[in-house]
């Protein structure tokens, strides 16, 4: 049972620390070095760089995902039964769910305006469609893959008081 609960334990950290590392690390250093070697088109080619990295990453936590989800049932079946396991499988669902439909809906839509405006859409007029539709196509990924880190941080913090 420990290698069980070691391999559910792998698999979160992996997939919260990689949210993590993405958004406070490479985001921002990608944006700014691109950025600043071309004020241009650095932009654009940032957004491409870590949409592709985000890309690579939601395979790493599809799998992750399932790690955990069948690691709660091998638990579930075999015992000890974790104390709020439904509760757990829950949280991972929706962790699953939100970052399913930021990569996969989300994703697909921003790069669409992006490739619909020859450069960056943030330097469109504030007033103009496709800009607003990509802030709020962008915001709500945003919201989304925080809440999928929060959800990380909840399961994390009851692997540690266990």
């Amino acid at each position: 049972m420990l290698a069980v609960r070691y391999l559910y334990v792998l698999a979160l950290v992996i997939w919260l620390s990689g949210m993590i590392v993405a958004g406070a690390i490479v985001a921002p250093a990608t944006f700014r070095v691109l950025e600043s070697a071309d004020p241009t088109t650095g932009r654009v080619l940032a957004g491409q760089v870590f949409g592709e990295i985000l890309k690579r990453f939601n395979l790493v936590a599809y799998a992750a995902a399932a790690v955990l989800l069948l690691a709660l049932i091998v638990q579930r079946l075999v015992g000890p039964r974790p104390r709020t396991a439904g509760i757990r499988a829950g949280i991972i669902v929706l962790m699953l769910g939100a970052t399913m439909y930021s990569g996969l809906v989300l994703t697909p839509r921003i790069d669409a305006l992006q490739r619909a405006v020859s450069g960056p859409v943030n330097r469109l007029p504030a007033d103009d469609a496709r800009r607003q539709e990509f802030d709020r196509l962008h915001g709500i990924s945003e919201t989304l893959l925080s809440a999928a880190a929060f959800g990380g941080l909840l399961l994390l913090g009851w692997e540690t008081r266990e």
